[in-house]
Formats: C-alpha cells, sequence, structure tokens
C-alpha cells in the first residue's frame, strides 16, 4: 500500500521543530526513526498532513554517561547504537538488552529508544527497564523545558502527557546503587519479529539475601506498562526464597490486566506473569549480588 501524501520538513533546530508543531496544527506528527509512524502511515492508522523530521538537528543523537549523573539517550540515537553503547554495556546492560532485543536488526538501525516511548505502546520492549529504573523524559515546548518522571508519561495506548507543541529530546536514566541489579524478560509469539505478549522489567536493591528495595513493570498486560505496586511490597524487606519468589509471581498476575488478541490469549499471558516475575526478580537479584556486574542475564535473543 502506498503512502498518503504528506509534507516534509527537516528543521535545524530544537526550536524549528517546535514552531512547526505550533503552525501545522494536529495534523503533524514528528518522526525520529520513522519505524513506527511510517508504518502506521502505510497501513491508513494515520495521515498525517505534516511530518517534522528530528534528525538534522545536531545533537539529539547523542549517548552521554557521566557517572555521576547517569545516563542520556538523545531523541535520534538509534536502537543499535544503545544495544552496543560500551557505557550502557558496562553501567546498564539491561538497557542495552533491551535495546538488542527489539524487533529485528533493520529496525534497530533505524530506530530509536525515545520514538520507541513516544510510540507508548504498551508491549514497548524499552519502556519496562528504564520505568524500573526510574527514568524520565526531557521535553521541550512554545513554554520551555521540563523533565517528567516516564512511569507518569505514558497515558494510553499510543497516548502519552505532551501537549501539541512538545518534543521529547532524550530520556536519562539515574546512577543505579552499587546493590542494585536490573533485568527484562520477554515473550513473543515468533521472537523478535512479533511485538511482545508479556514482559515484565524490574530493578532490586539488595542486602546479601535481603531485597531492601524494588521497582517492577509488566509489559503487554495492560493499557500502559504497569507497576505491581503489591507486588513490591510483598517482596520489600524481605529474604528472596523460592517460596516467596514463587508468591510474587502469583501476586503480579492480579495486579495485571491483560486481554486476549492475536499475539497472546488472556489466559497465557496470566501463566506467563507468574513466570517471568519469578525469573526476572531472581535474576535482578543475582545481578545485585554481583554488585551489578551482569552475568547470566536473559538475553533478548531466547525471548
Amino acid at each position: 500500500m502506498r503512502l498518503s501524501h504528506f509534507d516534509f520538513y527537516e528543521p535545524a533546530t530544537i526550536e524549528e521543530a517546535i514552531e512547526l508543531l505550533q503552525s501545522k496544527g494536529p495534523d503533524a506528527r514528528v518522526m525520529a526513526g520513522g519505524t513506527d509512524l511510517l508504518n502506521k502511515i502505510r497501513v491508513r492508522a494515520l495521515t498525517p498532513k505534516t511530518i517534522i523530521g528530528l534528525k538534522k538537528i545536531e545533537g539529539l543523537d547523542k549517548i552521554i554517561f557521566d557517572e555521576r549523573k547517569g545516563l542520556t539517550i538523545g531523541a535520534t540515537a538509534l536502537l543499535a547504537d544503545v544495544a552496543r553503547h560500551p557505557g550502557i554495556l558496562e553501567h546498564y546492560p539491561t538497557v542495552a538488552q533491551a535495546a538488542r532485543g527489539t524487533a529485528n536488526v533493520q529496525v534497530r538501525n533505524m530506530g530509536t529508544v525515545v520514538g520507541n516511548l513516544c510510540n507508548a505502546s504498551p508491549s514497548a520492549d524499552n519502556a519496562p527497564t528504564l520505568l524500573a529504573m526510574n527514568a524520565e523524559v526531557h521535553i521541550r515546548g512554545a513554554a520551555g523545558e521540563r523533565r517528567l518522571a516516564l512511569d507518569q508519561f505514558f497515558k494510553g495506548p499510543g497516548m502519552t502527557a505532551l501537549k501539541a507543541d512538545e518534543i521529547v529530546t532524550a530520556v536519562h536514566v539515574p546512577v543505579p546503587p552499587s546493590n542494585a541489579g536490573t533485568a527484562y524478560l520477554s515473550l513473543s509469539a515468533r521472537g523478535r519479529l512479533d511485538c511482545t505478549a508479556v514482559g515484565a522489567g524490574v530493578m532490586v536493591i539488595a542486602n546479601g539475601p535481603i531485597c531492601e528495595d524494588i521497582r517492577l513493570f509488566i509489559a503487554a498486560c495492560g493499557p500502559t506498562p504497569l507497576r505491581a505496586r503489591r507486588t513490591e511490597d510483598l517482596v520489600r524487606g524481605r529474604e528472596l526464597t523460592n517460596e516467596l519468589l514463587e508468591k510474587a509471581g502469583v501476586q503480579a498476575c492480579g495486579e495485571s490486566c491483560p486481554i486476549t488478541d492475536l499475539r497472546a490469549s488472556a489466559d497465557y499471558r496470566t501463566k506467563m506473569i507468574s513466570v517471568l516475575i519469578r525469573r526476572a526478580v531472581q535474576e535482578a537479584h543475582e545481578m545485585a549480588l554481583k554488585g551489578g556486574v551482569p552475568g547470566g542475564c536473559f538475553d533478548g535473543d531466547q525471548r
């Protein structure tokens, strides 16, 4: 199917992009990599009259790691670059893993982490880990700059907290504590070729066998990635025994609201939530015990 007609602009600055958003109105769309947007246009799910490309804006493709400030991923930084960035591989291995497990190599060479977030799909691979690590998005608009916690960014399928004239310029991830570990597990019908049917992103802060703190998010089982707060409360401050992990998996099932669709049945999703939560918490804890050094992490290739 041929693409519908649209006007295409490539502004040189973020200010020009914001001005274009204001002047072109609600039929304008911002494009970073275009892998999601162009596909939606191709199937007529969207018919924008204007597309504003961000790739010529200097600096938006940067990936910056600072040992004190953390990690900043620019709006046009490619998934492939995030997946192989030395600083991310060393200090944020699960962020790299999620990027590496997104779709296929063609998509990763065009798509971006920020674009994946702004698409606001409940099954987005990059959201759960970033949510678990307490990430925030940097936003620019006509009124200036603001920062918003990522767990306040998603409002529903395809819906975000962005105003009509606002653009996400980067996502920032704080420096994790030295005794923190992370994990992201997901399942889909045909591996990377299909969207995730169910996923789990976890950060555990450990004191030996004790879980001092935890952030846990479930993907593809609700209108947005869901935070399993009751499951967090269940394990926080307790020793992570096999029995507790089993209970955590069961508890997480009750905090989700999966549906039946082409990718999986609600029943399958419910059963897999229990399995993935148990494994993800255990793997994040194991990483935390190693001082945050990855070892034996579930690889996106195996999902």
